[in-house]
């Protein structure tokens, strides 16, 4: 059914955006767990129904609870890790896209020693990032303090550019250890 309406729903409908991305990740997630090299879930987004369709039982109209998480929950070989898939048309990615308990969430996951991160993808350059958490703090402690409400994608640190392979269309278990290698050289 939810395929039925992705295909009668029109393509920049608010509904539809970030489906292209999360259907990339999706099927690369599939392709980790096939692999036994990840086991990553997605988080639906939790709803209040307001009506219910009898007969079919089906919801018909409802709105989203603001207090998600985040979209992905999981491990990568024992190591606990979130993250949230953004899509952005244009070459600044505004903040108001993050919310402030999402950011907290992600802080207390790093805290209890995971890896939080965010998967963006900038759509009108068809590039996929991996944005590490130290450096999505940063751009949300800047807004806090007075700056910039948003973060262009001429900041964004080019080496963080997620590649595909044959079959994982967003591999970003690659940034994943390059993200631990670069703590381990943190502490060490």
């Amino acid at each position: 059914m939810e395929g039925d309406l992705r295909i009668m729903g029109t393509w920049n409908s608010r509904g539809l955006r970030g489906s292209t991305l999360e259907d990339m990740i999706n099927h690369s997630n599939e392709v980790y767990r096939e692999k036994k090299l990840a086991l990553i879930q997605k988080i639906p987004t939790p709803i209040t129904p307001i009506t219910i369709e009898k007969e079919s039982r089906h919801i018909t109209l409802a709105y989203f609870d603001q207090k998600s998480t985040v979209d992905y929950i999981g491990a990568v070989q024992g190591i606990p890790v979130c993250f949230d898939a953004k899509e952005c048309r244009v070459k600044t990615f505004p903040l108001q896209n993050v919310h402030e308990h999402q950011v907290r969430f992600m802080e207390e996951f790093e805290g209890q020693g995971g890896i939080a991160f965010i998967i963006l993808y900038w759509t009108a350059l068809d590039e996929i990032y991996y944005l590490p958490f130290d450096e999505l703090l940063g751009f949300w402690n800047r807004m806090k303090k007075g700056g910039r409400k948003s973060f262009t994608y001429e900041e964004m640190d080019r080496s963080w550019k997620i590649g595909k392979s044959r079959d994982v269309l967003v591999h970003y278990l690659e940034m994943i250890q390059r993200d631990l290698d670069r703590r381990e050289d943190t502490f060490c």
